[in-house]
């Protein structure tokens, strides 16, 4: 499921980052950076920032402007992750979720777990990261 689900993230026409962040040294940061410097339509979703790396934020996931054509890296400490991963793909209609490595914990999984197998198969867990394999997977769906 989940090689089908990294197949597929970059068949979306935008993207956003949950937990974006100012601060150049956190992963959030350096998520939102690999997007826009691919020249992808991003989206950084903070609650506390207006604009992060000059691209205006939005508070939380329900303010995205097309969730259903929308895949989410999400940046989130784990226990944050369970909340946007149900709203997201549950409730909002969201194609895919990234959850980028040490967004996710026991919990997360165990939810997963008791999950469809269309529910699972739109999370990306355990693997790997979009700042090592993005680009590969980015050009194998004609995004870069």
């Amino acid at each position: 499921m989940v090689s089908k689900a990294l197949s597929e993230f970059f068949s979306s026409s935008r993207y956003a980052v949950v937990g974006a962040s100012n601060d150049p040294s956190k992963f959030g940061n350096k998520v939102l950076k690999w997007y826009s410097s691919r020249s992808l339509q991003v989206t950084p979703i903070n609650p506390k920032d207006d604009s992060i790396e000059g691209i205006k934020t939005v508070n939380s996931v329900e303010n995205l402007e097309e969730p259903t054509q929308t895949s989410i890296s999400i940046v989130t400490p784990p226990k944050i992750t369970l909340q946007v991963v149900k709203k997201s793909i549950l409730e909002l209609g969201v194609p895919f979720v990234w959850l980028q490595p040490g967004a996710e914990d026991k919990d997360l999984v165990e939810w997963l777990d008791s999950q469809d197998e269309q529910t699972r198969s739109k999370v990306i867990y355990g693997g790997p990261c979009i700042l090592v394999s993005g680009d590969q997977l980015a050009r194998e769906k004609g995004r870069l």
